[in-house]
C-alpha cells in the first residue's frame, strides 16, 4: 500500500519561512518524480514544484520561482519543500504527490493527472 504523508504546515507570518516534508513508502521512491501542488480555499488545485527521480532536474511554477526550493533525499524517501518568504496567497493546502519516472533520471512533470500517487495534504497559512 502506497503511501505518501506530509508535515511541517502551519500558521506563519508574511517574510517566515517554513519546510514542508513528505515521506512515502509502499513504493520504490527512487523511481518517482515527486511534485508539490497546493489548493487555496475556492481555487483549483495547482502545481507548485517538482523534481526528477535523480534530483538532477528541478521545475517551478512562476509565484514560487526564486522563493520555494524542492529537493530530495531517496535514501530517507522524502521530499522536501523549503518555502521561503511567504506571502498570504501562499495560503493554502500542500500535497506532494508521485509520478512513475521509470529509468528516466531527468522526467519530472507539472501536469496533475500525471501523477499515481498523493498525499492528504497539510494546511500552510501565512497571515499579513
Amino acid at each position: 500500500q502506497v503511501q505518501l504523508v506530509e508535515s511541517g504546515g502551519g500558521l506563519v507570518q508574511a517574510g517566515d519561512s517554513l519546510r514542508l516534508s513528505c515521506v512515502a513508502s509502499g513504493l520504490t521512491f527512487s523511481s518517482y518524480a515527486m511534485g508539490w501542488f497546493r489548493q487555496a480555499p475556492g481555487k483549483e488545485r495547482e502545481f507548485v514544484a517538482a523534481v526528477s527521480r535523480s534530483g538532477s532536474s528541478i521545475y517551478y511554477a512562476d509565484s514560487v520561482k526564486g522563493r520555494f526550493a524542492i529537493s530530495r533525499d531517496n535514501a530517507k524517501n522524502t521530499v522536501y519543500l523549503q518555502m521561503n518568504s511567504l506571502k498570504p496567497e501562499d495560503t493554502a493546502v500542500y500535497y506532494c504527490a508521485a509520478d512513475f519516472a521509470g529509468y528516466s533520471g531527468t522526467y519530472y512533470s507539472k501536469v496533475q493527472s500525471a501523477y499515481e500517487y498523493w498525499g492528504q495534504g497539510t494546511q500552510v497559512t501565512v497571515s499579513s
